[in-house]
Parts: C-alpha cells; structure tokens; sequence
C-alpha cells in the first residue's frame, strides 16, 4: 500500500510538471496576445517618419527664388546672371507660394524653380516688412512667346501648415532650402529657444515671436520652412543676405559657383551675422494671421502703441523715487511717439539730466492685467492678440502710485519708426 502511494504521488507531480512545461511554451492568456500584437504594430508603424522619408514628402512643395539680370553693357554679348535670392513653399493650389521679404523687397517680379528643374515667373502680391514675410503667386502665362517660355503649371502641392505653439525646447526641427543657391538641401536641429525677440538696430523695431534653433540658416536658407518631424511647416527661415549665384565658365565649359552680397544692410530684419551657428524662424502661428491679409489685400497692418521703453534695472532704480522694492520689475517709458496712443493716454517718458543720466519716465507693470517685466513682453501682447483699433489698458507705476491708463491702438506708421 505504501508503495501504492509513492507511485500515485510520483504521476501527480509528473503530470504538474508537464502542464506547466506546455502553459510556458503556449501561452494562452489574453493580456499577453494583445502585447505581443501591440508591440509589432509599434515596431511597424512609428510616430515619426525617417528624415529621408520627410525629405521626399515636402521636397516638390519647396521652391528656389531666382532673378535674372546682366552681368555686361555689351548687349550682342550679354551674360545672364541668375541670382539666387532664397527660397520659398507653395501655400495653395492657387499658387500662392510664402517666402521672406526682404529676399524679394527689390522685385516686382521673380522666377520660382521646383526640384525637377521647371521654372515659372512668379509675381509679388503681398509683403510684411516687420515681420519679414512675403507672398508670391505664379503667373498663368496667356502670351504665346511666354507660353513656349516656360512649362505647363504643375499640379501644385502645398505645404500643410503645422501648430508652431506646440513647439518645445530640444524639439528636433528640420530646415529645407537652397543654401549658397545649393538646391535641395536638409539641415537638422531642435528648438533652441521659442518667442524670442530679435531687435533690429537699423530699422528700429523689433520681431517678436522669433523661433531659436541651433541650426545654422545660410545665405540661400531665407524663405524656406522650418518643418517638425511631421513633415509640417512650422516656421519661415530668415538669416543674412548673402546670396549665391552661378556663372557659366566659357573656358572650363561648367558653372562657377561664386557668391555676392545684396545692397541690403548687413543688420537687416533677418541678420543672424551676429548670431553664427543660429538660426531664426518666423512661427507658423504669425503665418496663419498675416498671411491671408497679405493674399487678399497685399499688406497686413500692426497694431501700434507708439512708445519705446527698456528693462527697468538697479541704476535706473536708483534715480527713480518711490521704487518701493530693490527687485521692483517693470518696463522703464523712455521716449513716446508725439501723438502717438501712449502719449494720448497720458504716459510720462525720461529726462536726461546735464549729466546723461534718466529721471522721471513712468514704468509699466502690467497690460490688460498681464504682467510684463521687459519690452518684449509688451511688443509680443500687442502683436499677438490686439489689432487696430483695440483698447488696452496700461497698469503704471508714478511717484508712488499705480494708475491704470486706457488708449486705442492705432495703425503702424509706414515709415520705420517704433
């Protein structure tokens, strides 16, 4: 009987022992199918594209932006340069095509070139100057001699435009253009830095919003998109005004790649020459609110204030009274536009004393309630959500008091003025 026992007990432990041995070779559970399924669906299907994948996905939708002019006054032995001014996207199927201002601002007219080496005449119909953006379309040729000319209108794709707000620091971001006049070309990078204001000494206003990225925008890059890994648009590339053009060579039989610099002043709104190894892009965000206005009406027109003020800092503190706090933060008035709304509210600007040092001049702590504590919070507020003809209230700080001070924007000046 004993043994009877032993043996029954050996058969139950065998017979445990093979279950297990098929439950781990065969696993049957649901939770582990559906991991195993979800996992290769990963694998296949990942969130972003590869870069070379992107590349193709935009390349027919960037364009190169050329002028043609003369190299020689010998008319019977004329030699065209063709000057390669930047570049640019198709933003419609109307042809619509978005690149930077101040690549085209001496031009009514421009030659577009896509990837397989078609070219189009393109006319400028819109510009922004203070925020460096222009539109051009492509002309429907009805001349015969400008039909033979140039090739059938291709069926235009244009880039989607993405949401630059989403936008992150360390973000990867791509740059595609025609650096140097070096058609199709990928740079990448991430996101340096968002809403970055870049002052313009010669002009005198600044850019606001401006997206930083570690990319450095070359001569040639002016105009073409910053893209996220989606493939989207999500800014305009803006850097210095070198530009690139190709000489035929009679001698050699092959193009000379030479480059040369426009009449443009090297601190123009798209300089970077003081930023190398940067990269500035205008957001898509400024994009979808200029752009349109810039189709239908040819110009789009900023809200204005009319006052130009710096960070208050200790040494302006100290000649300031009733600063009640020694880390009291503000935006320190200096000069006001006559006439302007901020001296139609009744803001108070600086007095340079005998000795060039600051006296008087109100601070502004707030607008519409939102703090501001430098200039560039003030410009970014009024351009990102106030349009002419919108009041705002301006919170100051004079002599020991706050007072709130209501004006109307009005139009920015034509000229280049604060």
């Amino acid at each position: 009987m004993k043994n009877l026992n032993i043996v029954i007990l050996h058969a139950i432990v065998l017979a445990v022992l093979m279950l297990d041995t098929l439950i781990v070779q065969h696993p049957v559970t649901g939770t582990d199918s559906s991991s195993i399924s979800s996992e290769k669906s990963s694998n296949s299907h990942p969130s972003n594209p590869p870069l070379n994948a992107i590349f193709k996905q935009v390349e027919n939708s960037i364009v190169q932006i050329t002028h043609m002019s003369q190299t020689s006054d010998n008319v019977s032995n004329s030699l065209a340069e063709n000057i390669t001014l930047g570049s640019g996207f198709v933003y419609d199927k109307q042809g619509h095509i978005i690149t930077s201002y101040h690549i085209i601002r001496n031009y009514k007219v421009v030659d577009v070139t896509f990837v397989d080496g078609n070219r189009y005449t393109a006319k400028v119909i819109g510009a922004d100057i203070y925020n460096d953006i222009a539109v051009i379309q492509i002309q429907n040729t009805t001349n015969q001699q400008q039909q033979q000319q140039q090739p059938p209108l291709p069926a235009l794709k244009p880039l989607v435009i993405g949401n630059s707000s989403k936008l992150e620091v360390g973000d990867p971001v791509i740059a595609v253009g025609n650096p140097f006049g070096l058609t199709d070309s990928m740079i990448t990078g991430v996101v340096s830095k968002i809403e970055s204001v870049v002052p313009d000494p010669v002009l005198g206003f600044d850019m606001p919003n401006v997206i930083l990225t570690d990319i450095p925008i070359n001569p040639g890059n002016s105009g073409g998109p910053l893209l996220n890994m989606q493939g989207e648009a999500v800014g305009i590339n803006i850097a210095t005004d070198l530009v690139g053009t190709f000489l035929p060579d009679p001698v050699l039989g092959f193009a000379n790649h030479y480059l040369i610099q426009t009449e443009l002043p090297i601190d123009s709104p798209s300089s970077t020459a003081s930023f190398p190894g940067l990269g500035f892009a205008i957001p898509s965000s400024t994009i979808k609110r200029i752009v349109p206005s810039l189709i239908e009406k040819g110009t789009y027109v900023h809200p204005y204030l009319g006052l130009n003020g710096v960070a208050l800092t200790p040494d302006l503190a100290q000649n300031i009274t009733g600063i009640p706090a020694a880390n009291f933060k503000g935006i320190y008035v200096d000069t006001i536009t006559k006439n302007g709304p901020a001296d139609k509210a009744g803001l108070h600007g600086s007095i340079t004393d005998q000795y060039s040092l600051k006296h008087g001049g109100d601070i502004i702590v707030a607008v519409d309630g939102h703090n501001v504590t430098k200039p560039d919070d003030l410009t970014s507020y009024i351009d990102l959500y106030k349009l002419v003809g919108n009041s705002v209230i301006l919170s100051i700080y004079r002599d020991g008091h706050t007072l709130n001070l209501k004006t109307t924007l009005t139009s920015r000046p034509s000229s280049l003025t604060p």
